[in-house]
């Protein structure tokens, strides 16, 4: 999982950026614990029934804004970030027990609601390697890919691997180029590069591979 990809082509995919949250400006401030995600001004937008609602999913949607990406760039749409969520939850991506935790996002079943629902090829992949990625963005498809969520700041010392998805838009020689539902705005929310040789401390080795129908 790592290492130098097998090309030296740049790929690049000119895909549209969505934060987890309605407001990306604010995620260092929701992130940090000084501003409440239900306080985010336009959580409406989001498709929730109530600030608390949105508070609640906004945490847990990372793949949800993966998707709103891909989906965006192929079929120009993005349906709320909840209405979707719930969609997941239908469908048995994620599973929302009486106390409040939350399974998943769960990627199989993720991969039938993202081909049955949104007509888009989605394949989950376990394992899926580094090695793999220029190839698959290079012919025309999008990877949600499983990282530690400090992959925002490429932690040195990440605690484990997975956690958290990002979408890989790109690849260069040097680096891996994903948009990430909770980088910091200017930083490592869009396009952000991660080295190749960073990626192994992130990376848990699976994750979903997304295109339109004949990618």
């Amino acid at each position: 999982m790592g290492g130098v990809p097998p090309t030296n082509d740049t790929t690049v995919h000119q895909v549209p950026y969505y934060a987890q949250w309605e407001s990306p400006e604010l995620v260092p401030d929701i992130l940090a614990g000084t501003s409440l995600a239900a306080d985010d001004p336009r959580w409406e937008r989001s498709g929730a029934v109530s600030a608390e609602e949105y508070e609640y999913w906004s945490w847990r949607i990372c793949g949800v804004a993966c998707l709103r990406m891909a989906l965006d760039h192929w079929w120009g749409i993005a349906p709320p970030a909840v209405t979707l969520a719930e969609e997941c939850r239908a469908a048995g991506a994620y599973v929302r027990h009486p106390d409040g935790r939350l399974d998943g996002l769960i990627h199989a079943p993720f991969a039938t609601y993202a081909r049955e629902r949104w007509g888009l090829h989605a394949e989950a992949r376990a394992p899926l390697t580094a090695d793999e990625l220029p190839g698959l963005l290079a012919a025309g498809q999008l990877v949600m890919l499983s990282v530690h969520p400090s992959i925002r700041t490429l932690d040195p010392h990440p605690p484990r691997l997975g956690g958290h998805l990002v979408l890989a838009v790109g690849s260069t020689p040097d680096a891996l180029v994903i948009h990430n539902p909770s980088g910091f705005p200017g930083d490592s929310q869009q396009f952000a590069p991660v080295p190749w040789d960073d990626l192994p401390r992130f990376f848990a080795g699976r994750g979903i591979v997304l295109g339109p129908y004949g990618k």
